[in-house]
């Protein structure tokens, strides 16, 4: 069983910046795909990023170039800057790791971007 815990949310103007972090019990970490996904009220989840284990990231179109995801295997944690904050990004966002086929999801942090 993988625990993921997410944390880093909070309130932030529009145009400001929050880093999220994902903190993963177990050991299969370092051997997982990750990702971000984030789901806005009334909507469904939608991927925003994602990191092989060798360290390769895509991105959803309406955040490239403003959000950045990594990983530190060595803290077997995952982590989402993100920058330029608009209020369309305002959402819940969750970690999920991915092992054989296997999906583990956190319970989510929420970010709001408001004036």
């Amino acid at each position: 069983q993988v625990l993921l815990v997410e944390s880093g949310g909070g309130l932030v103007q529009p145009g400001g910046s929050l880093r999220l972090s994902c903190a993963a019990s177990g050991s299969i970490f370092s051997i997982s795909g990750m990702g971000w996904y984030r789901q806005a009220p009334g909507k469904e989840r939608d991927l925003v990023a994602a990191i092989t284990t060798g360290g390769i990231t895509n991105y959803a179109d309406s955040v490239k170039g403003r959000f950045t995801i990594s990983r530190d295997n060595a803290k077997n944690t995952l982590y989402l800057q993100m920058n330029s904050l608009k209020p369309e990004d305002t959402a819940v966002y969750y970690c999920e790791l991915l092992y054989h086929g296997m999906e583990f999801w956190g319970k989510g942090t929420l970010v709001t971007v408001s004036s």
